[in-house]
């Protein structure tokens, strides 16, 4: 009687290496998105960037939309990780809020690609889904709106409502890191974020015009 033996599993995945080629993937064709454009962004281009086949790149991102979506999903991942590591050990609520100011404007301007990918993805997915960077700003509002409204308890902030001090300053950052990208501004982003919250806080007008109002 012959005895067949079992066969063996094949190894399983290494799900680190899996995990650092998909990072690897992800910043190559941001790269490349951001230089050529989604449309003329061929993935063979990405794919030979990287030194693998384009069926690799296939396994992890099934579609080149889907390979797009995922790098600008992976860079506003990035930029909360950066605004938050930016905020560790700042104990005080206010200084929270320039730290991450300072944090926001100087991560764009360490990756001006990303700007790209938000222009490129209004452009070729308009009107098929809202903003990847709206999405993420919208659930990240939370802890924002406790620590507003807790300012104003404390009598630090004047009573207004939060959603209009969130809409204001989220407007503010993201129109000033567009307006670097498009001009070329090389001030120096901690200056431009203690304008910004000099302008946002304190307001443009004296003492006196303000009793005035």
């Amino acid at each position: 009687m012959t005895v067949v033996a079992k066969r063996q599993p094949g190894r399983p995945p290494d799900e680190a290496l899996q995990q650092r080629r998909r990072e690897a993937i992800l910043a190559e064709a941001a790269t490349i998105f951001a230089r050529h454009g989604f449309t003329a962004t061929d993935v063979q281009g990405i794919a030979d960037a990287l030194k693998i086949s384009k069926g690799t790149i296939y396994r992890y991102f099934p579609t080149k939309e889907k390979l797009f979506l995922c790098a600008v999903e992976r860079g506003i991942g990035r930029l909360r990780e950066h605004i938050e590591t930016a905020r560790l050990g700042v104990t005080d609520k206010i200084e929270e809020i320039g730290a991450s100011v300072v944090a926001y404007l100087r991560f764009f301007k360490k990756n001006p690609e990303l700007v790209e990918l938000f222009i490129q993805e209004r452009a070729e997915f308009k009107g098929r889904r809202r903003p990847i960077y709206f999405r993420h700003r919208d659930v990240r509002r939370g802890p924002w709106r406790e620590d507003l409204a807790n300012l104003m308890a404390e009598g630090r902030i004047r009573p207004m409502p939060v959603e209009r001090v969130l809409d204001v300053l989220g407007d503010v950052l993201y129109g000033t890191m567009f307006t670097n990208h498009f001009a070329g501004r090389d001030k120096p982003f901690e200056t431009q974020a203690q304008d910004i919250l000099d302008v946002v806080f304190n307001g443009v007008l004296s003492d006196t015009e303000r009793k005035a109002v």
